[in-house]
């Protein structure tokens, strides 16, 4: 929404500038139109854009840890285990509750639930 009145700004700053020269009004309202028109067609998708990719660069949180690689700390079955995700200790459970992973075994995170990571063999 702050892009869109971002573009209404520029409609606007472009009827005052008609305004200002002693356009009439009807001018100054064809003005905003094409102002606001031409802004929220050529620039509202780059913006758009660019907001999108800088977020989607950069996995933070949760985000952050669902695809990693753990290693096993202590045997992780589908109640309980330990594993370590990049230096911190995290407690977690089988993705699939027939599969046990041993210490040492590398898994995947798959998912976070609260504070538990939910791991599947990698």
């Amino acid at each position: 929404m702050t892009f869109v009145l971002l573009m209404f700004g520029v409609g606007a700053l472009l009827a005052a500038g008609t305004a200002a020269l002693g356009a009439p009004l009807w001018v100054q309202l064809v003005a905003f139109g094409i102002g606001s028109g031409l802004s929220l067609a050529l620039l509202r998708p780059v913006l758009t854009k660019h907001r999108l990719n800088r977020a989607g660069a950069i996995a933070v949180g949760v985000e952050a840890i669902e695809g990693s690689d753990a290693m096993v700390l202590r045997t992780v079955t589908a109640d309980n285990g330990m594993i370590k995700i990049g230096g911190e200790i995290w407690t977690a459970r089988a993705y699939d509750a027939t599969q046990v992973f041993e210490a040492g075994e590398h898994v995947e995170v798959v998912k976070i639930d609260g504070a538990t990571a939910l791991v599947w063999r990698n």
